[in-house]
């Protein structure tokens, strides 16, 4: 009888938090500003893939060294990832992705005016440095100014900027490309960054900056259970003592895998396996990513509703996850055996759809698989695995195209992994006690 009085305080003590203009409005301004700074973010990545052409021919430059400067971004964006991690739970997300914001943005720009391969792969590297606090604050930001329950939600909807950036990049900056030039696309898309990191600074506020009470602080927290806090006092080392962190590290590796298969070799999939045009596979390679943006957006709605429903918040994020890998694998084994290109381009929708979805509930999963004050920092673990199998996908791809000559090993290898990634997740992954709030 006390459980049900105390957990039904609890849940007057969240609506009333959350009619508090302050934070209602902050909450609106944070989600806004995350998902903008995530679209252009991506903006930011493809540049160099779609400059690819132009960029080799103006500079000179061997297929060797354009590999080195696609890959420069990935291994400075992993490298930074726990340290990165560490310091956005010690010292917040405003301050440290407005710093990364400034840094991407810099290396941006000035990568327009680079004249050489050195030079370029400083910049490349830079940016890489810079975006590395993104996804990692801006999980920290929905930890701070949302419970447990409904965290996901908003995650997989910042987190679907990852989906929406691929999606527009091609059109977009094409366009920019077309009409002024490689260096001008860059410096235009830079600005936007700096654009955005002004906005940040000038209107996001973390919840004690802002002026919220610690008692709205506290009820923000008060699924934590009484457990956390002795697990809080034993630091961020811990975190690699448990099986959970490990899971997610490996298990998201598979996760960025499928999703970075198709966000690299698509394009050319379509064109060699489907004899597509390239105009014509520049199109059909924007479909799928919107479908992975939409995938993005429900991955987190979907925890929401099962967590709502009374599933426990890990359980919530893991099972959708392991399901949605499934489906992903199943998918891409199919894409390489039909005929009809159509087809294929409908399975390596749903296949993105679902990836998607698996990635925006991983991301949220480590909202609610660890104490507030290390958030970022399983964040960041977790994402060094993401940022292996994203290294891996093209480089593996590659070589067994090569190979064999076809997709079809490579996209099987894939689908072998999706099923893989399941199973690491379904046993790997175990929900923590928490303070009952049903």
């Amino acid at each position: 009888m006390s459980s049900t009085l105390e957990a039904e305080q609890r849940r007057a003590e969240l609506r009333r938090v959350g009619r508090i203009p302050a934070v209602r409005r902050m909450r609106v301004i944070a989600l806004t500003l995350l998902v903008v700074a995530g679209t252009v973010n991506y903006l930011d990545r493809s540049a160099l893939s779609i400059g690819n052409g132009a960029i080799r021919q103006s500079l000179g430059l061997s297929d060797a060294e354009m590999g080195l400067l696609l890959s420069s971004f990935a291994v400075a964006y992993g490298v930074a990832q726990i340290p990165t991690g560490i310091l956005v739970d010690r010292k917040g997300p405003r301050q440290l992705l407005g710093i990364g914001m400034l840094l991407w943005s810099v290396a941006q720009i000035a990568a327009g005016g680079v004249r050489g391969f050195g030079s370029f792969l400083l910049a490349r590297a830079a940016l890489g440095l810079g975006e590395a606090p993104m996804y990692l604050a801006g999980t920290k930001v929905c930890t701070n100014w949302f419970p447990a329950r409904d965290r996901a939600f908003p995650i997989g909807l910042f987190n679907a900027s990852s989906a929406l950036g691929p999606a527009i990049a091609p059109p977009l900056l094409t366009a920019l490309l077309l009409a002024y030039g490689w260096r001008p696309m860059f410096v235009i898309i830079g600005l936007a960054g700096l654009l955005v990191a002004g906005l940040w600074v000038l209107l996001y506020r973390d919840p004690e900056q802002q002026g919220v009470d610690e008692q709205a602080r506290a009820a923000l927290h008060a699924e934590d259970s009484p457990a956390d806090r002795a697990e809080a006092m034993a630091g961020w080392p811990s975190l690699l003592k448990q099986r959970t962190t490990w899971a997610m590290a490996v298990g998201f590796a598979g996760v960025i895998y499928l999703t970075w298969l198709y966000g690299t070799w698509l394009p050319d999939y379509l064109q060699r396996s489907r004899h597509l045009s390239v105009r014509q596979a520049g199109i059909w390679t924007a479909v799928p990513q919107l479908c992975g943006f939409a995938g993005a957006l429900l991955g987190g709605l979907a925890s929401r509703l099962l967590s709502r429903r009374g599933m426990d918040a890990v359980a919530s994020c893991k099972w959708p996850l392991m399901v949605a890998m499934l489906a992903t694998g199943a998918c891409t084994a199919a894409a390489g055996y039909v005929q009809s290109t159509a087809i294929a381009v409908t399975l390596i929708s749903v296949a993105l759809f679902a990836g998607s979805l698996a990635s925006s509930c991983g991301w949220a999963l480590a909202a609610v698989a660890t104490t507030p004050d290390k958030v970022a920092t399983l964040e960041a673990i977790q994402n060094v695995g993401g940022s292996v199998g994203g290294a891996l996908a093209p480089a593996v791809t590659g070589a067994l195209v090569d190979w064999t000559g076809s997709f079809t090993p490579a996209l099987l290898l894939a689908a072998g992994l999706a099923g893989v990634t399941a199973v690491i997740y379904g046993v790997g992954v175990h929900s923590r006690p928490r303070a009952a709030i049903a």
